[in-house]
């Protein structure tokens, strides 16, 4: 379908023949082209053409594009039907430095625990129909790595891309809680929830979880938290100091699943970090007012070009025209 964006600007097509016709026409005096060294001709009876005072069919066709370039023609293609049901999902994910624990197997070997979340949540990412996707990355604070969106291609990009150590070493809990929270602020819909992974206990950010979790709460956002890591970590860690454990606080995860509506799950193993996402698939999608989007081409530059192309070759003559006239 072909439109155009103003096309009331076409009113101003006429306006060069009102100037012409608004403009007073030349007196006698001044018409008369008066040299006394060649009275003999007799010019001082030659007037100047009519023709000089009307616009040719080069400079109406020159105002012509000019008009509809600026009116904007544009090509709108076929209607696309955006999905009209899915859910608002925040993801958390934890950079800190414990996740450089090579403790959980993947694929027949053992791997740090970021590149198994990687893995697994990239998976969990591109399935995604319908559901808008944001991600938030945290360590010593919180930052929001890609806003809500469908383009899940680019969520998952954008986590594939996530170093251990990007926003510090520490774990800011509160901190990736409390900016998931304010993500959310302008979505009122019933099912927005945070999915929010971490592997340690809050040690930074300038938000207390407790106060990030009341937030949560206030605004009816559920939070679904992941913990990550075995229980047997292979070998010594600066992280865990060789204490054969896990410095995860269990305790602070189950509390704001279960105070917010959400769940908590523990991902020992990649098997159990797969079963978590399938139970988040079972949660039921919004609803939405249907939504469709037209492509559009814009097409205002053949008009402009043609008419750049017109103005050039028209001073091109005049240039050409003045070189062949005797001096």
């Amino acid at each position: 379908m072909f439109e155009f964006s103003w096309p009331w600007l076409f009113l101003l097509l006429p306006l060069p023949l009102i100037l012409l016709l608004l403009k007073p026409a030349p007196n006698d005096a001044n018409t008369r082209l008066r040299i006394p060294s060649f009275a003999s001709h007799n010019l001082s009876n030659q007037s100047i053409e009519p023709s000089a005072r009307k616009l040719n069919i080069i400079e109406w066709l020159l105002w012509l594009l000019l008009v509809t370039a600026s009116a904007n023609p544009t090509w709108l293609d076929e209607p696309i039907s955006l999905p009209n049901e899915g859910r608002d999902i925040m993801l958390a994910v934890d950079l800190s430095g414990s996740m450089t624990e090579q403790d959980m197997a993947y694929n027949g070997q053992y791997v740090d625990r970021l590149t198994m979340v990687k893995a697994v949540l990239s998976d969990f990412i591109e399935q995604r129909q319908g559901d808008r996707l944001g991600l938030i990355l945290f360590g010593d604070t919180a930052f929001l790595q890609t806003p809500l969106t469908r383009d899940v291609k680019t969520v998952s990009k954008m986590l594939s891309e996530a170093q251990i150590g990007l926003v510090g070493r520490a774990t800011a809990i509160g901190d990736a809680l409390g900016l998931s929270v304010k993500r959310f602020a302008s979505k009122k819909e019933s099912n927005r929830i945070v999915v929010l992974l971490t592997d340690g206990q809050n040690t930074a950010g300038n938000l207390n979880p407790e106060d990030a979790l009341l937030l949560a709460r206030e605004e009816g956002i559920k939070v679904y938290t992941i913990g990550v890591g075995s229980d047997n970590p292979r070998g010594f860690s600066l992280f865990n100091m060789g204490s054969g454990g896990s410095n995860l606080d269990e305790g602070l995860l189950k509390k704001i699943a279960e105070q917010t509506g959400g769940l908590y799950f523990r991902a020992k193993d990649v098997a159990g970090l797969q079963q978590i996402y399938a139970e988040l698939d079972k949660l039921e999608p919004i609803s939405a007012d249907e939504q469709t989007f037209r492509p559009q081409t814009a097409l205002f530059y053949y008009p402009l070009l043609l008419a750049i192309l017109l103005i050039s070759a028209m001073a091109l003559i005049k240039t050409v025209r003045a070189m062949k006239e005797p001096n």
